[in-house]
């Protein structure tokens, strides 16, 4: 009688710190002590949207009102074909159309790279900063591989701020017109980004 009661007792000991077990591997799962998980209801956010923006980045590089400055190089960059270990930093316009003189919609601001000994392949780290209607202030943050030559490229849409909370998508560029003598490029852009 003895034996079945310890037995028993063992179980039932054995039952209830598996129960504890479980339900504090469940507790920290759900709260780091830092995070908690949210309802996006909470947040305001309501259905997704898919918005498709087009305009056209003005990259001036020559010039003394430059848009685009080279801040730092590698020994090789240049003897490297594709300028490899350049750094460019960016505050390029953003327009309705081709045109520099067309309404400005924003600009492309944080920098590119020469990243490739290959091919002109750019890592592209930019923000595109709206001032124009109802996306001033608001702005989407790419970061992807840009292969200049290409006709056209897909670069991945990252994040966003504003109105593009949880932003996410991709570009695609196409090159409008490019002056093999100065470096100046218009790029054309088509981008396609889910947001609240």
């Amino acid at each position: 009688m003895a034996k079945i009661k310890t037995k028993t007792l063992l179980t039932v000991l054995l039952i209830l710190f598996t129960i504890f077990s479980i339900s504090t591997l469940t507790t920290a799962k759900k709260n780091h002590g830092f995070s908690r998980i949210l309802s996006p209801a909470k947040l305001g956010l309501k259905r997704e949207k898919l918005s498709h923006l087009h305009f056209y980045f003005h990259d001036i590089v020559s010039g003394k009102n430059a848009t685009a400055v080279r801040v730092a190089e590698a020994p090789m960059t240049k003897t490297s074909f594709t300028g490899f270990g350049a750094v460019v930093m960016i505050d390029d316009p953003l327009t309705v159309k081709p045109q520099l003189s067309s309404k400005p919609v924003g600009r492309a601001q944080g920098i590119y790279a020469s990243a490739s000994q290959t091919d002109l392949g750019l890592l592209m780290v930019l923000n595109f900063a709206f001032t124009e209607g109802k996306y001033n202030g608001s702005t989407l943050s790419v970061l992807g591989r840009n292969t200049v030559f290409s006709d056209v490229r897909e670069m991945p849409i990252v994040g966003g701020s504003g109105l593009f909370r949880f932003a996410r998508g991709y570009a695609h560029a196409h090159t409008h017109t490019i002056d093999f003598k100065t470096g100046d490029a218009v790029v054309e852009y088509n981008v396609y980004v889910f947001h609240y």
